[in-house]
């Protein structure tokens, strides 16, 4: 009979030194990360709209900062020349007159285009800064702003009168100017459509 003894040997490995495979995995690997993303940001990017899109009608924004007290700017919207106005309190003073809300040409603006604000006194979601459809409700013309008896838009095509609510005061349109969609999105910026 024989007898076998085994022994346990133990032995402490030293930690391998890095070989070209681990190298060429780690190359490989890095690669391959900068190919995904070079692949990525070209697809995230191609789901922007692109600028033909947004003058169709995507959202407009605007800081109302620049725009001083009394001063228009004017940005397009759908095509749409959108008069954005900074009312000085002595216009919306003018626009709260009960002798002026008595004597509009249209006093119910609301129809199914008009948002929920047309209702009020100065027809915007904040007093101090009318926000207005810049196309004369009579023939389509482009107003002209602080023009006409009540310092807000005269289209000089056949004479309309618009205060600084875009309501409709003098000659032959019909409607008051229209309002587009917008909200605030921070204190002192705006998002039209």
């Amino acid at each position: 009979m024989s007898h076998v003894t085994s022994s346990h040997v133990t032995s402490f490995e030293q930690p391998e030194q890095p070989t070209r495979r681990d190298f060429l995995y780690i190359a490989t690997a890095a690669v391959a990360a900068v190919g995904v993303g070079g692949a990525i940001v070209p697809l995230i990017d191609q789901m922007n709209p692109d600028a033909a899109t947004l003058a169709a009608g995507g959202p407009v924004e605007l800081d109302l900062d620049k725009v001083q007290p009394g001063q228009q700017v004017q940005v397009r919207w759908r095509s749409r020349p959108i008069f954005v106005i900074n009312r000085p309190p002595a216009a919306l003073k003018t626009l709260q007159s009960k002798a002026l809300l008595d004597r509009l040409a249209d006093p119910d603006s609301e129809n199914l285009q008009q948002p929920k604000y047309a209702e009020n006194w100065h027809r915007s979601v904040k007093p101090e800064y009318g926000v207005l459809v810049g196309i004369c409700t009579h023939l389509g013309c482009i107003p002209l702003a602080h023009q006409g008896e009540y310092d807000g838009w005269f289209c000089p095509c056949h004479g309309s009168q618009y205060d600084t609510a875009g309501r409709i005061r003098k000659g032959p349109a019909p409607k008051n100017l229209f309002l587009p969609p917008y909200a605030f999105i921070s204190d002192s910026k705006i998002r039209i459509g």
